[in-house]
């Protein structure tokens, strides 16, 4: 049950989450911050999610109820029909006629429930030459154009440590699936949703770059918009990127490093012809202090600068206290989805991420199966058993 002052405005939503990984848990999570209700569907072995050492699995499986169903007992295709006619939403990430064999296809599930939206998330799309081929993150951000360029100035485009393919697909199908909502609150009808993560990489790039922008240009970069070395080992982001926050670093730190103020550096057009150099000067002179007494002295001119820090220390920080942004669970510190409305009210923590199919029997119950039914269904090996 949420608290009182929780925001809950999809409460009443109901979700059936066939996905695994990343982008279709990370869809059905911010969703169920929000207050649907979200039954997660695996398989017998679970989401592969369980097998990974990292927090993939208690991140965005959050405030979800867990069924585990054995696809291939034909017994199993009842409790997927009895979830279809229950459900607002079905989310799947397989690759293309997956679902229709495992007999949850589109087809099939609307015809059980019209009102249904079915949101496919897949890497490539549900049509074209690509979309059976196999795939992770960093093929759709280099197949969708999302590398071709540079993040630094000093550097050949890289791969960043989040997937950015997957949330941006995710967050997309997300953004999908409430349109879809709400079209059905004016025609009454469902509709079937082609989330694909290599376009969701290109409809970002295309933003950004357009199609015309070459690999080599750099005008999307800015000399004084990197990371840098303090002296004490710690990595500063200076931010300047407006012409306003370099003429108030130039007033901060001019004095003590006169070159800095040269005027060859003096506006967008000089500091870019000139950015090997200026990055040099920037090296040598951030080497020279720790990281804290550049920030006071940045701060105090308004310069937009930060400490390159760990998501534990993020965590920690007086700001995020101030704000609140995270809840202790039993599975350990939760941060909410980041809303907050102007009520103070926030999408809470309900439960963390379920062990395997540990509400099978409460959903089986809750979509109509008699407790005999059920038991059938758990000894025939159609639904695997909760743990003991």
């Amino acid at each position: 049950m949420a608290a009182p002052d929780a925001w809950q405005p999809l409460e009443g939503v109901r979700i059936v989450d066939f996905s695994m990984l990343l982008p279709g848990p990370l869809t059905t999570v911010v969703l169920a911050d929000l207050g649907a209700e979200v039954i997660k569907v695996e398989p017998p072995g679970g989401d592969y999610a369980r097998q990974m050492k990292n927090n993939t699995l208690k991140g965005t499986n959050r405030n979800k109820r867990s069924i585990a169903l054995d696809l291939k007992v034909a017994s199993a295709r009842q409790v997927v029909d009895r979830l279809a006619a229950w459900a607002d939403v079905v989310v799947e990430g397989f690759r293309p006629g997956v679902a229709d064999k495992l007999g949850f296809g589109p087809a099939r599930l609307r015809g059980i429930n019209p009102g249904l939206i079915y949101c496919s998330i897949s890497g490539f799309g549900q049509t074209g030459p690509a979309r059976t081929h196999p795939g992770h993150d960093l093929a759709y951000m280099a197949m969708g154009g999302g590398m071709a360029h540079k993040g630094q100035l000093r550097s050949p485009p890289q791969r960043a440590a989040l997937p950015v393919a997957d949330y941006l697909g995710g967050a997309y199908a997300g953004i999908a699936i409430l349109a879809a909502l709400r079209e059905r609150d004016r025609t009454g009808k469902g509709i079937a949703i082609d989330l694909s993560l290599y376009e969701s990489v290109l409809f970002a790039t295309l933003m950004r770059f357009g199609p015309e922008t070459p690999p080599t240009s750099l005008t999307h970069l800015f000399p004084a918009n990197d990371v840098f070395a303090c002296a004490d080992g710690k990595q500063l982001a200076l931010t300047v990127v407006e012409q306003k926050f370099w003429d108030n670093f130039v007033a901060a730190v001019g004095g003590a490093f006169p070159e800095i103020a040269s005027p060859d550096f003096a506006d967008e057009q000089g500091r870019l012809e000139h950015h090997l150099r200026l990055m040099d000067l920037l090296d040598a002179m951030f080497s020279t202090r720790p990281a804290a007494e550049w920030i006071a002295l940045l701060e105090r001119y308004d310069v937009p600068a930060a400490i390159c820090v760990t998501p534990a220390e993020a965590l920690a920080s007086a700001h995020a206290r101030a704000r609140a942004l995270h809840h202790e669970t039993a599975e350990g510190p939760v941060m909410p989805f980041p809303a907050v409305t102007d009520r103070g009210r926030v999408p809470p923590p309900r439960r963390g991420a379920p062990p395997l199919s540990m509400d099978a029997h409460a959903i089986l119950e809750q979509i109509g199966f008699e407790r005999d039914e059920a038991a059938r269904l758990l000894a025939d090996g159609a639904v695997v058993a909760p743990p003991s």
